[in-house]
């Protein structure tokens, strides 16, 4: 891949999980900077609040609370979900992923918010 292909990729990490992101080693991170978010997250016809509502509910379905404790701050964070729309998210994944995939998720949206609160 280009510099550009990199740069765009770091970009996209950024805008995605709201932090500020540098360069990594090895082929992991080559796979995910490159191609993960400079091109799948960058295609046309999803935005990425369209992509993060649908990795929030893939997350919730494989019972993934690690990582929606990395993608649930950043939406706030991003303004691409607020408090009323994650505790929606909240209620109706606790209906298809189970009451105890949506207690940790609920958790982890009001920790978010109460974090949020506070800068």
């Amino acid at each position: 891949m280009t510099d550009d292909t990199r740069n765009r990729g770091l970009r996209k990490m950024e805008e995605v999980y709201g932090w500020d992101m540098q360069d990594g080693p090895g082929e992991f991170f080559r796979y995910t900077a490159d191609h993960l978010f400079a091109e799948i997250w960058c295609r046309p016809g999803l935005s990425t609040r369209d992509r993060r509502l649908l990795l929030i509910g893939l997350l919730a379905g494989t019972n993934s609370a690690d990582v929606l404790s990395i993608q649930v701050p950043a939406a706030l964070k991003n303004g691409e979900l607020d408090e009323a729309a994650l505790r929606e998210i909240v209620v109706f994944l606790s209906h298809y992923a189970g009451w105890p995939m949506g207690a940790r998720l609920n958790t982890v949206v009001e920790d978010a918010i109460r974090t949020a609160r506070k800068k």
